[in-house]
């Protein structure tokens, strides 16, 4: 039988009272609720802003405000209860989505692409503290790097966990998680040779026999490539 239509409920889309900042990140959710009469209601639902409090919803029906709801990242299969919010609507009255509120806040809940928009956003505040004093340019260099090469495998494995859910082949994601890395260690291998020339490094260096054993077998592994190339 199909589910009965949810009761009329207040459209209102009052001030909200945010106690963190949202990040525009997108969660395919599942969202199940009772209604006051009774009626059970699962409907697909996409997050669109979010917080460790909650999320603002897109959804074909939408639940009664007040009501309380399981909510399902469809990515992680992880569950969390929220308390329905009111309607937000754009000034011209279209509706925009639902807000929710988790019971219990939980950064963890909304997955890594969340937790990686977060953290990216609190480290662009720490690299304008950085540059605003007196910091060398080389290790902000690194620094910057660094956040960029942690991004760039995080959206990956966020990727590859996407496509397995919607069968489609992840293995594409490795190809450019490649790409990536060979990026990553040419431009690391000509910072290095510039550090060789300016810095104290000899045979006896810490990590400097590694590295060459490294670099051979790089090189012969390299040399297949082009074999028989003029």
């Amino acid at each position: 039988m199909a589910p009965e239509k949810p009761p009329s409920f207040s459209k209102s889309s009052g001030p909200e009272q945010r106690r963190s900042s949202r990040f525009p990140v997108v969660v395919p959710l599942e969202v199940f609720w009772r209604e006051a009469n009774g009626a059970e209601f699962k409907e697909q639902a996409q997050a669109s802003e979010v917080n460790a409090h909650g999320a603002l919803l897109q959804m074909k029906i939408y639940p009664t405000t007040g009501v309380e709801a399981e909510v399902t990242n469809r990515l992680t299969a992880q569950k969390a209860r929220a308390r329905v919010g009111a309607l937000r609507r754009t000034r011209g009255g279209e509706i925009q989505g639902i807000a929710i509120e988790l019971l219990a806040p939980d950064e963890g809940f909304w997955g890594l692409n969340f937790q990686l928009r977060k953290t990216s956003t609190e480290l662009l505040r720490l690299e304008q503290g950085i540059k605003s004093g007196d910091m060398d340019p080389f290790i902000l260099r690194e620094f910057r790097d660094a956040v960029d090469y942690v991004r760039k495998t995080a959206w990956a494995v966020q990727e590859w966990r996407e496509r397995q859910i919607q069968n489609r082949d992840p293995s594409t994601v490795l190809s450019l998680l490649t790409l990536e890395r060979i990026r990553r260690a040419t431009t690391l291998t000509h910072d290095l040779l510039e550090d060789l020339k300016t810095q104290d490094v000899s045979r006896r260096t810490e990590g400097v026999a590694e590295l060459q054993r490294a670099v051979e077998q790089l090189h012969r592994r390299l040399g297949q490539y082009f074999a028989g190339e003029d």
